[in-house]
């Protein structure tokens, strides 16, 4: 059976910039879309040349995609020639193959926003798609409010697309731009609209995520007639944002009838990227990942419960929707005091730890586990800790090392521009074979930024390990985590290291204290000291 092509454009560099922190230095947009480029979208909206420096520098700098680069911007205003537009004549000289204009569809936007007559709108929109097509560039018409438009004044929001259509625009694109219409309607709409005489191979889909349903609106969009799909990666965009094009493309490509029914620029060996993808983008907006996020969160194939871990044991399909590794995930059996044998075993497998399930030092493990989350731990993201835990119980963890001492020192002082700055200072004493090993580090980097007391303690204890020192000086902190797990004067402080290596191992340390220096050199040694127990060390 033949698969109907279904077009996907990524909106991320310019919707997806509209999101409340978020603003793409000019590097970062062009990084994000050579990956959008790889992974096999087929437009990439790239801003709105004109509007800011940062979108015009990116159309001068984007080299040659597989994609359709795009630029976007806004029907011509009235009282003047699409030819003499300034804000249109910018959009042009971005020099695309592609261009994609928002109009008004709602008549009280025209009317209110706009403050112009509902035909000068209508005009507005043919004469600025008219002018794309004779310039030879393809042309995309964003129905701006259009589903809103549709159900306040069918006829009107009707006229305004055909009149893009009828003026050349290659696609239109139905938007619910306040994101408030449900999945049925979406649905109900978009056949009309192809009823009308707008083909669906020329119809788009762009939806907003107000009520938690862009992707099933999409998809109802799809099922409609609709063939191509926007949205943005991490489902950025303003307010609650847009259509995740993170969660619709694993959709897409495996689950059915669209599996069956519809092909996109996306192969299954490029979708193995997926997550990789979906992360880069957060570490590029210093952002945590969403855990819970569909298909790519790091909890999306997490297992905690005893009796879901025992299923998954014999079938992972008793758990799990799809294979993990098809979107670059991975299954994770994270140890909680929710934990029962069945887990302890599969973790303790998946760590290299072969145990019968007769032996007595897996009860010992889970309550040691139960005891100490009790006290504040938490072993679901820290796996390295737990292997450390089990290894310990099992006899297996090697005394690489015994710290002797260490002292950390915060001072708050005016700077050669009398500026005030902090400035910490760590000393860290450590017995190897029977010898100390005294090691004192700052926390300043090489620009001259003070990058705090943990930095300082992480760069001390790693400075000199005598026999070990090669084994660890390709480690890096790469996030640090703290939480307040009791209140008041006796709070508790619970930290979470992750520590990546040269051979791109990225691994979790939990340590717990009243004092959050003392929580941090406890994941800090944790880390270390995982790290020498996977390179082999004794």
């Amino acid at each position: 059976m033949t698969k109907t092509r279904l077009t996907l454009y990524d909106t991320t560099l310019r919707d997806g910039q509209q999101t409340q922190g978020v603003q793409f230095s000019t590097p970062e947009k062009l990084r994000i879309a050579e990956a959008l480029d790889a992974l096999g979208i087929d437009y990439i909206e790239g801003g709105w040349p004109g509007a800011n420096p940062t979108d015009s520098a990116f159309f001068d700098e984007v080299g040659q995609t597989r994609a359709t680069i795009t630029a976007f911007g806004m029907t011509k205003r009235a009282g003047r020639s699409a030819e003499n537009d300034d804000v249109l004549a910018a959009v042009m000289n971005a020099g695309t193959k592609s261009v994609c204009l928002v109009g008004k569809t709602h008549d009280f936007h025209v009317t209110a926003a706009l403050g112009i007559t509902l035909d000068e709108n209508v005009e507005n929109i043919r004469a600025s798609v008219a002018h794309i097509v004779a310039q030879g560039r393809e042309a995309l018409f964003d129905a701006e409010h259009f589903f809103d438009g549709y159900k306040a004044n069918p006829d009107y929001a009707l006229t305004c697309v055909k009149a893009a259509y009828d003026a050349g625009a290659r696609w239109i694109v139905l938007c619910d731009t306040n994101g408030g219409t449900l999945p049925r309607e979406v649905a109900r709409i978009t056949s009309d609209i192809i009823a009308a005489g707008i083909p669906g191979e020329h119809l788009g889909i762009h939806t907003h995520n107000d009520t938690e349903m862009a992707v099933a609106a999409t998809l109802a969009a799809v099922d409609a007639g609709a063939r191509q799909i926007q949205g943005t990666l991490n489902g950025l965009g303003e307010r609650c944002g847009n259509a995740n094009l993170t969660s619709l493309i694993p959709t897409l490509l495996l689950k059915e009838p669209y599996a069956s029914e519809y092909e996109i620029g996306v192969s299954l060996e490029a979708l193995e990227g997926m997550t990789r993808i979906s992360r880069m983008l957060d570490e590029i907006l210093n952002r945590v990942p969403l855990k819970q996020a569909a298909y790519v969160g790091s909890s999306a194939f997490a297992h905690k419960a005893g009796l879901h871990a025992s299923a998954i044991l014999k079938d992972p399909t008793t758990y799990e929707h799809v294979e993990p590794g098809t979107v670059g995930n991975r299954r994770i059996i994270p140890m909680s005091n929710q934990a029962g044998q069945s887990n302890l075993r599969r973790r303790l497998a998946e760590a290299g730890i072969e145990v019968s399930d007769k032996d007595p030092a897996l009860a010992r493990i889970l309550d040691r586990i139960k005891a100490r989350e009790n006290e504040g731990y938490s072993y679901d993201t820290a796996q390295a800790s737990f292997e450390l835990l089990a290894r310990d119980e099992l006899g297996q963890l090697p005394d690489f090392f015994e710290v002797k001492r260490y002292r950390v020192t915060v001072e708050r002082r005016k700077n050669k521009y009398n500026k005030m700055i902090s400035h910490s200072e760590a000393v860290v004493v450590v017995k190897i074979d029977g010898e100390k090993k005294l090691s004192v580090s700052e926390s300043m980097d090489d620009l001259g930024n003070d990058r705090g007391p943990v930095n300082a303690l992480s760069k001390a204890l790693s400075k000199d390990l005598g026999p070990y020192q090669e084994m660890i000086d390709d480690m890096r902190l790469v996030d640090f985590k703290v939480r307040i797990t009791q209140g008041g004067t006796e709070a508790v402080t619970r930290v979470i290291i992750d520590s990546e290596d040269g051979q791109g191992r990225r691994w979790s340390t939990v340590g717990v204290s009243a004092n959050i220096i003392d929580a941090s050199f406890e994941a800090l040694l944790d880390a270390v000291r995982w790290k020498l127990v996977r390179d082999g060390a004794r």
